[in-house]
């Protein structure tokens, strides 16, 4: 418990100073945050037969995160045909157990956590209160996951996916999510009243809790799949107490994506 204690007592901080001064800062933290992912998808996914290729994957993910960074390049489009071909190549020249296999799983490595990623960068760069809008789509899934959890433990009985997370309930997954819609319609009025959000409002807070808590979960047992497939119980072990980096994005990355897309196209039907 203390190493965990010491662990969030060092992150929380950092994360949220970069968070709050944006640009280069938080998107050099995306970086280093979602590359040590990669790596950590990369020896999940090479397993068995497979064996997918970490710098496909790597320049898959750093490509979609240029491009948010640099949207004016309009390297997209052209940097992935390029990769798809050269990759296709190397694999037809080394042919290793499962070429078409290997193929796919370092590209989809790269797309999963480059597309949904680049999501974090762009909510954040939202105008005029992108940074109160990541700091309500963030603590949206921090809140569902301790609701979970507290609840879980606490009342679970019906287990909500055995084969992929023993440990989860339906119980938690239904508390988490009332958690996640109380504390993030709570924390929009904060941003509102007392931080000048003019654009967040409680509407706001309800949608985002609900969605996100009730989707964004999924994305950890997403991941727990790739865990249970390759026979380990944490992606890495790179922060102590806490397993690895994909372990603590795992749900971050689809309230990413739910949150961003709220904003842009749910948020403005009821504020």
């Amino acid at each position: 418990m203390r190493t965990r204690l010491l662990s969030i007592a060092v992150l929380v901080p950092t994360v949220l100073c970069c968070i709050y001064c944006g640009g280069w800062l938080f998107w050099g933290l995306v970086i280093l945050w979602l590359t040590l992912a990669e790596v950590e998808f990369w020896r999940l996914t090479s397993v068995g037969p497979h064996r997918p290729s970490l710098v496909v994957g790597l320049a898959m993910l750093w490509l979609f995160l240029l491009d948010v960074q640099f949207p004016q390049l309009e390297a997209v489009q052209p940097g992935m045909a390029m990769l798809l071909l050269v990759s296709l190549a190397w694999q037809m020249s080394h042919r290793q157990g499962n070429p078409i296999a290997n193929w796919a799983l370092a590209l989809s490595g790269g797309l999963y956590l480059g597309l949904c990623g680049a999501c974090i960068v762009r909510l954040r760069g939202l105008e005029p209160d992108g940074l109160w809008w990541t700091l309500t789509v963030l603590p949206a899934i921090v809140f569902a996951d301790a609701g979970a959890y507290i609840i879980g433990r606490s009342w679970g009985r019906r287990k909500l996916a055995p084969r992929l997370s023993p440990g989860k309930t339906w119980e938690g997954y239904v508390g988490g999510c009332l958690v996640s819609v109380l504390l993030t319609f709570g924390i929009t009025l904060v941003w509102r009243d007392f931080a000048g959000a003019s654009a967040i409002t409680g509407w706001s807070g309800l949608v985002l809790g609900v969605l996100i808590g009730a989707l964004a979960p999924l994305g950890d047992l997403a991941i727990s799949m790739l865990k249970r497939q390759a026979g380990v119980k944490d992606s890495g072990r790179i922060i102590p107490g806490h397993g690895g980096a994909l372990d603590r994005i795992d749900s971050v990355l689809w309230a990413a994506v739910i949150g961003y897309y709220a904003v842009l196209w749910i948020v403005p039907l009821v504020s």
